[in-house]
């Protein structure tokens, strides 16, 4: 596996993100649909900014409804949905879905590119499909749709515990100041970007009423990106 700092290797971006953060997951689907469009491979290096650890707290679903709704309705290729399973199955917690995302980096279950997959294929799971991300069995069900994923070295993997020394690493890692927060893009020229090509605020304390509004969203960034990893 790579270090813990931030900077990236040659050809690998670095995202310190948490798969509950509906601003994460967009940003990174506009990273993956510009790489598509350009027909250029992307390898992401996930690294773990849990925001339940830093919050001490579940991830508040009032909070990630009210963001999902003003980024699906924004951008509706995304394909999210308001949770549509019943409430009791709604994930408190993201850290073993980011666990397997760091397990899968083995060797053995499929190294970067599997994890690359395995990330990507999580969010879908749980903000186009309202599946319980926080189950062992419905990551590994997810985990065997993923072409470049061995399930089973993954079950085995997680029986072992692998995946969460390195997420409490992570954890530790993005205290410091230069990772502001899920997400934060780092690429191997030195560019980085917190939560890329967003322009919002809070209308108030979203504990009190308070609404997310997008003022603006830009996607040029991702090129700006996937043009310094061509160099």
């Amino acid at each position: 596996m790579t270090d813990q700092h931030s900077t990236s290797p040659a050809g690998v971006v670095t995202v310190w993100s948490d798969i509950g953060c509906p601003w994460a997951s967009l940003a990174l689907h506009t990273l993956h649909a510009a790489a598509d469009r350009r027909g250029q491979r992307v390898v992401v290096d996930h690294r773990a900014f849990p925001l339940e650890l830093f919050n001490s707290q579940p991830t508040p679903k009032h909070i990630v409804d009210a963001e999902t709704v003003m980024l699906a309705a924004h951008r509706p290729e995304l394909g999210w949905r308001l949770w549509q399973g019943p409430i009791w199955e709604y994930p408190v917690t993201t850290l073993p879905a980011l666990e397997a995302v760091q397990a899968a980096k083995a060797p053995e279950v499929g190294g970067l590119e599997a994890s690359t997959e395995l990330d990507s294929a999580l969010r879908r799971a749980f903000y186009a499909e309202s599946r319980c991300i926080s189950i062992h069995s419905v990551i590994l069900d997810v985990a065997r749709e993923c072409a470049r994923v061995d399930a089973d070295a993954l079950a085995e993997a997680l029986k072992q515990g692998s995946g969460r020394t390195e997420v409490y690493e992570q954890w530790q890692r993005a205290q410091a100041p230069d990772i502001q927060g899920s997400p934060h893009f780092f690429a191997p020229d030195g560019w980085a970007a917190h939560n890329p090509g967003a322009e919002y605020e809070w209308t108030g304390n979203p504990y009190e009423g308070g609404f997310p509004r997008l003022d603006a969203y830009t996607t040029d960034w991702a090129d700006t990106l996937l043009d310094s990893l061509e160099m």
